[in-house]
This record gives structure tokens, C-alpha cells and sequence, in this order.
């Protein structure tokens, strides 16, 4: 993610009021230097800056190159399912959006790979991928094809397409007692490494730029990475996780 940094002479009172908003604690001024384009000495609440790169007002568009993909980020979700209103620091971070635009492509070998998305498709990545930017008042990502888990063009989690090696299942169950008969709390409950695989991606692309199919199929019972992928709540309470293929480490029978 793209960083900005900020000194003491860069910044005046008049600025002063775009930084509302901001969380605390990422700069601080020495109390000897507190008075920044005033006369008497002050502290100032901290400040930290967006991760964000902001485009200046006459660039309109964005064209990634490469295998890079253009995100419109979906915004976060203001309430909980029980319709109680989240504050902006308990808001999840967004993990979809709608692709703008699309690079070249990359060379592999002889072969050209082309992006596995196209513009208008809405798309689920991974977490804390890409570097964000803002332009046009919206916030859009830029961040590799690999990146990019899958397609979803619903609500609902289970029918998301994966994309490249990629692989969607729900998760088992949690076991809810010990051996012995205990309750165990959610804090306590082991998470589960086990699943049933719901979809499967195209494969991966090999050194000659040919795809490469996947050995798991959808209906295989898998044993996974514990903490490997992205984790995701279907509207019916169910667990889901897409990890690559590579975080399988058996398919059960």
C-alpha cells in the first residue's frame, strides 16, 4: 500500500481540518516544535495518513498495465445482519468490487496470458492486496490478477467462481464438545481444517503459459492448511474459506 509522509513545515493551520477523521498515534511533533504556522506553542491530536494514493483532480482514469486489475471498491458494510448501525472502526474492511479496467496481460515463455477478468465483473480479492487509490471522489484498488480470488456475482458466497489455482469450500463444523463430554465455548473451539470442496478454479498457468488443471474436484472432502486463505459468512451461517490449491493437503474418503 502507498504511504505518505507529512513534516511539520507541509502542514498549516488551514490544512489542519482535511485530516478529521484520521486515527491517532502515527505522527507526533516534539513539544519544543509543537507550534506549526501559529505563534504560540500547542498540541495538535495525532495524525496518521491514509494508505491511500490520491490522483490529482485532472487525471480522470487509471489504466493499469501489466497484469495489474482496477477495482471499484465496494463500500463497507454499515450495519450487521441484525440491522445495528457499526461505527467506521468497526467496519470490516471491503474484500470485493467492481473491475474498471484491465491491464495487458504477461508474457510466459512465448505465451501471452491475458487477465482472467474482464471490466464489469464483480470480483472478491484478498484481503490486504493492492495499493489503493482515489480518484473521482471513489476509492479503487490496483492490484495483481493473482490476486484476485474469484468472481461473484451474487450475495451469496457459494457461487463464487474461482479464478487460477483457487479452490472454495465450506467448512466443517467445529466440534462443540471436548472427548469428555465438555461444552466449549467459541473461544476454545479448535478451528477446523476439514471441508467439503464447493469449486474449483480453471488451474494455474505453467512455464509454456498453458492452464494447468486442478487434481481436486468439487464434492472432495479435503484436509487444508489451518490458517491458509480467506475465510467468508454465507447468509445461511455457514463457513467458507478459498485457498489456493496448494494449501490442500489431502483430499478424505
Amino acid at each position: 500500500m502507498a504511504t505518505t509522509q507529512l513534516t511539520a513545515s507541509s502542514i498549516s493551520t488551514r490544512s489542519l481540518s482535511s485530516f478529521e477523521g484520521f486515527r491517532t498515534s502515527a505522527i507526533q511533533f516534539p513539544r519544543k516544535h509543537a507550534a506549526i504556522g501559529i505563534h504560540t506553542q500547542r498540541s495538535f491530536p495525532s495524525l496518521v495518513v491514509k494508505a491511500a494514493t490520491v490522483v490529482a483532480p485532472k487525471h480522470t482514469t487509471v489504466k493499469p498495465l501489466g497484469d495489474r486489475v482496477l477495482v471499484k471498491i465496494k463500500d463497507a458494510e454499515e450495519k450487521t445482519q441484525g440491522g445495528i448501525l457499526l461505527p467506521s472502526t468497526a467496519q470490516s474492511k471491503p474484500q470485493g468490487g467492481e473491475v474498471v479496467s484491465v491491464g495487458e496481460g504477461k508474457s510466459i515463455g512465448k505465451n501471452k496470458v491475458e487477465i482472467s477478468v474482464k471490466a464489469g465483473a464483480q470480483v472478491v480479492y484478498s484481503k490486504y492486496a493492492g495499493t489503493e487509490v482515489e480518484f473521482n471522489g471513489t476509492k479503487h484498488l490496483i492490484l495483481k490478477d493473482d490476486d484476485i480470488i474469484g468472481i461473484l456475482e451474487t450475495d451469496e458466497v457459494k457461487d463464487l467462481k474461482p479464478l487460477n489455482d483457487r479452490v472454495l469450500i465450506k467448512v466443517a463444523d467445529a466440534e462443540e464438545k471436548t472427548a469428555g463430554g465438555l461444552l466449549l465455548t467459541e473461544a476454545t473451539k479448535e478451528k477446523p481444517s476439514i471441508g467439503t470442496v464447493i469449486a474449483v478454479g480453471p488451474g494455474s498457468v505453467d512455464e509454456e503459459g498453458n492452464r494447468k488443471p486442478l487434481s481436486i474436484t468439487s464434492g472432495n472432502t479435503v484436509l487444508y492448511s489451518k490458517y491458509a486463505g480467506n475465510d467468508f459468512k454465507g447468509k445461511d451461517g455457514s463457513n467458507y474459506i478459498a485457498l489456493r490449491a496448494s494449501d490442500v493437503m489431502a483430499i478424505l474418503s
